[in-house]
């Protein structure tokens, strides 16, 4: 076989480089450091566990001078070899600053579901606007509980979600890995479905399950995403979109104020539309699964609790204004997405546009925490995993990897095509994981894992937060499933 030409190996050599390097979980749990490049273990130096023991969890062997000697079948037993295991770990690893850490934590929280916010308002009234201010005053303390559970007396010994749940009962991290997978897919899908929808409304002579198959192969490039720091660009650029819908809405509000009448909100509110209220509310706070590998892949981990505070006050202060706004300008013609309230048609477009443009831009983030949840847990990253690992020893990612990569696009694809009644499905779903990953479980965890040292104040506001995050899962889901049953009797 004639070896590839000079400019083709270039290629590959960049595109392993750029393209196909980086990982979610860039910190160096073994050295306490960052490690830039994949490293050989220097057998001469250093203590090795033998291969078996190492992948076993067991007690290192003796030191070695010399690598130890293993047949084919017991370098690849289990998991494959401790080089294999690195590249895993360790493929591409860069620490991002406490602004890209806000990009992606702004991201999460100021998503989609902004389109919602006035409908949210006209349903609540003041409590909507109210709410908006103190869930996110409760979802900044819970990403605080949940990140000071990975230490213990100012060290840190667990790195993910995953982790902390393990130590408050071994097993359970099993759960929350199932909430994570099922609340972070579910927000793909909703993306696909909102732009569908949104593209629909501005072109309805093509069909929606039309709009979303080619949303989707535009979104098939996020297969290649595999640095933080990119997703972290993609997310500036989300918050510049972000930033235009508001400038653009906001002005056009504005225009309207001498209709606006304050006396219009009210603190009206029926259990009917209360599950509106509460997913639009809860829900558009939701960064939890993302924080652990946040604060572990940041430059300065001591800054996480103020960009974790800064980021929810901008969001608070921002969704109030927005939904009391939009609500106060359309009124009784508030639609759940708000650019379908505009009487303009051409204005309509735009808004919808760059909304469209939001949500390809919110994409990456949800998924590329699913993909690389999905590596540690059921591939080569992690001690004990199913399958070999998806890089090769040089640090590109294998084809059969990006292959599976792809077929997670087209399953969100799938699943936003197939399911019937798919908004009333997500809603039921997610007012289990939401509030479970952003409310209930944090404090639950805190409350175990610190109780040693806690004072009566911190414990009394650990049982309040898993109190309500109860009382809203349980009402949640119950008016969730109502609205499901109503949804297929209609259809009936």
């Amino acid at each position: 076989m004639q070896p590839p030409p000079s400019h083709a190996r270039r290629f590959q050599d960049w595109t392993n480089k750029h393209i196909f390097a980086g990982s979610i979980d860039n910190f160096d749990h073994a050295n306490d450091g960052w490690e830039t490049a994949y490293q050989v273990p220097d057998y001469q130096n250093q203590t090795v566990a033998s291969n078996e023991n190492y992948l076993e969890g067991g007690d290192p062997s003796p030191p070695r001078p010399s690598p130890p000697k293993q047949t084919p079948d017991e370098t690849t037993k289990l998991n494959g070899t401790l080089e294999e295991q690195d590249v895993d770990a360790h493929v591409g690893n860069e620490p991002i600053t406490a602004l890209q850490a806000a990009w992606n934590v702004t991201n999460a929280i100021q998503g989609m579901f902004i389109v919602g916010l006035p409908i949210a308002v006209k349903v609540g009234g003041w409590w909507s606007v109210g709410a908006m201010v103190g869930v996110a005053y409760i979802c900044y303390w819970t990403g605080v509980l949940l990140i000071q559970c990975l230490y213990e007396k100012g060290e840190k010994i667990r790195f993910s979600y995953r982790d902390v749940a393990e130590a408050y009962r071994p097993g359970f991290g099993k759960v929350v890995l199932a909430a994570q997978l099922t609340e972070l897919l579910s927000t793909c899908i909703i993306y696909l479905v909102l732009a569908g929808d949104l593209l629909q409304a501005c072109f309805p002579s093509i069909d929606k399950p039309a709009w979303m198959m080619l949303v989707s192969s535009v979104l098939l490039g996020c297969s290649f995403l595999d640095s933080l720091q990119v997703v972290s660009n993609l997310s500036l650029a989300n918050a510049v979109s972000h930033l235009i819908v508001n400038a653009i809405m906001m002005i056009y509000c504005l225009s309207q104020i001498s209709s606006w009448s304050l006396s219009s909100v009210t603190f009206g509110l029926d259990f009917y539309t209360l599950p509106t209220m509460i997913g639009v509310v809860v829900f558009g706070y939701t960064s939890h699964i993302f924080l652990p590998s946040l604060e572990g892949n940041m430059k300065e981990p001591k800054q996480f609790n103020a960009m974790l505070k800064w980021s929810h006050v901008a969001a608070a202060a921002f969704k109030a204004i927005f939904g009391l706004m939009g609500y106060l300008t359309f009124g009784e013609f508030t639609q759940q997405e708000i650019s379908n309230s505009l009487p303009n048609q051409g204005f309509k477009i735009l808004i919808n546009l760059v909304l469209v443009v939001k949500a390809l831009l919110s994409y990456p983030l949800p998924f590329f925490a699913a993909v690389h949840i999905i590596r540690d847990n059921f591939f080569k990253g992690t001690k004990r995993t199913m399958f070999t690992g998806c890089y090769s020893l040089d640090g590109s990612l294998r084809e059969w990897a990006l292959f599976l990569r792809l077929l997670l696009i087209l399953f969100t694809l799938f699943v936003a095509l197939s399911v019937p009644y798919l908004i009333e499905v997500m809603g039921l779903i997610g007012n289990i994981t939401g509030t479970m990953l952003s409310f209930i479980w944090p404090a639950l965890f805190h409350l175990k894992l610190k109780s040693a040292g806690m004072v009566d104040r911190d414990r009394k506001f650990d049982q309040f937060i898993i109190g309500l995050g109860s009382i809203i899962c349980i009402s949640g889901f119950y008016f969730s499933a109502k609205q499901l049953q109503l949804a297929i009797q209609h259809t009936d």
